[in-house]
């Protein structure tokens, strides 16, 4: 069988930067997914995040499969097909909501989240050293936010601001200062003492790492506001939260009424291909020049080709709009839970909170049992990030088999019941 076959190889040839489920998933189709015995899944995680129109779409097997027989690959040094379109088409969903005169966006394709946003790293520095070579002060600095996760390089493991992932890892790049999510006193403080040195504040619109933590609409705001008045770059990582996995909006800012300088992206844009890409809006488009930064296999012909057909599938089928149905109905249908006492996200972008006395790895453990793949960012918080093509028909399954794990079941670590353990129940948009 595969997955004792690749147990055993894995285990002397892989390096053991994961600690992998025992399950060999082998087939898929939409939200499902079948391993190596025939076994059918429920997929809640989707490559976390990433299967972004449900597995094996037929229009994204179509299209992988025509480019890869036409060409693969040629490198950044020539023009190819498609990657003009895809710019363009990401240029239009960031301007979303904005007038038919806002700016466009020019975007780097890389092939990660990471990379992404190492290049919007290296942008804000730019703008930074060319804001002091104008005269002005040295701007070597950038803000994140305090339980950020914005890759596993060394540049963005020095914009997390975790230190349990830091500190194997010192010494680590210089110049970045993190102040807490939705501190709007913290953030003006900050601003006040080192805002002629801040070059950028990179802020995850939704904390996906960190357990789906949203920031506020008037914490993104005085960001917005700080950054512009001393001319540094909001940078937005959507990584995990953009492309409709937050609902009816393309991206995540455009729910919390703001307009960043730099959008990060990846996941779900090539539907399960890996792509990244970094846009950045007007003038700030134009720091980058040629020779400044570079991917040998960023934007190759396999991901325009995948990027497009997923972007235009997302068009045509609605997807923005089911995952805000689907996602309003799975938020309330998880809030019902008895062992559930906070739900919090936008969308498909939702963490369930446990009860005193529920472990949520248990939970992934026992779901898996179950026929369900689920994910937990901590001891006691669910996260879920299904396909964009989640039914309420999905949701109901999901919801029955969580409540009839043994976990939730019977008697509590302490002779008690399992029941609420306080939190706002229901809360479903913080």
């Amino acid at each position: 069988m595969v997955l004792e076959s690749q147990m055993q190889l894995e285990s002397e040839y892989v390096m053991r930067t994961f600690a992998r489920k025992q399950v060999a998933f082998v087939d898929g189709k939409g939200m499902e997914l079948f391993d190596d015995r025939g076994n059918r899944y429920l997929d809640f995680v989707s490559g976390i995040g990433v299967v972004s129109l449900g597995h094996c779409h037929p229009a994204l097997v179509e299209a992988l499969s025509a480019q890869a027989a036409r060409l693969m690959h040629v490198s950044n040094y020539y023009y190819i097909q498609n990657r003009g379109e895809v710019a363009q088409r990401l240029s239009l969903l960031l301007n979303e909501g904005q007038d038919e005169h806002a700016p466009v966006w020019r975007t780097f394709f890389a092939n990660s989240g990471a990379e992404a946003n190492e290049c919007a790293i290296k942008l804000a520095r730019l703008h930074g050293n060319a804001r002091s070579r104008s005269g002005g002060n040295s701007a070597p600095l950038i803000v994140t936010l305090e339980g950020g996760f914005h890759g596993r390089t060394l540049a963005s493991l020095a914009a997390t601001a975790q230190p349990v992932k830091q500190r194997l890892f010192q010494p680590l790049p210089e110049g970045f200062v993190s102040t807490p999510i939705n501190d709007v006193a913290a953030l003006e403080q900050l601003f006040q003492r080192e805002g002629a040195r801040i070059c950028g504040m990179v802020v995850e619109c939704v904390q996906g790492e960190g357990g789906v933590h949203p920031c506020s609409a008037a914490f993104l705001a005085r960001a917005r506001a700080l950054t512009s008045a001393c001319d540094a770059l909001l940078i937005c990582d959507e990584v995990q939260s953009g492309l409709h996995r937050c609902g009816q909006e393309p991206f995540a800012f455009q729910k919390l009424g703001v307009v960043p300088d730099v959008v990060t992206m990846a996941k779900g844009i090539g539907g399960g291909f890996p792509l990244g890409a970094c846009a950045a809006r007007g003038s700030v488009g134009a720091v980058f020049g040629p020779g400044d930064h570079g991917s040998t296999f960023g934007g190759s012909n396999l991901a325009m080709a995948c990027a497009l057909v997923t972007l235009q599938t997302m068009e045509k089928e609605g997807l923005g709009r089911n995952a805000e149905q689907a996602g309003a109905y799975l938020r309330s249908s998880l809030a019902r839970l008895p062992f559930v006492t906070d739900v919090r996200g936008f969308g498909l972008m939702v963490a369930a909170e446990l009860a005193q006395g529920v472990d949520a790895g248990t939970l992934v453990t026992q779901g898996l049992d179950a026929g369900l793949v689920l994910n937990c960012t901590g001891p006691s918080t669910l996260r879920f990030l299904p396909p964009l093509v989640c039914r309420r028909t999905h949701v109901d399954e999901l919801v029955a088999k969580l409540g009839q794990l043994p976990a939730v079941q019977g008697e509590g670590p302490n002779g008690g019941r399992i029941a609420h353990a306080g939190g706002v129940r229901g809360a479903v948009d913080q």
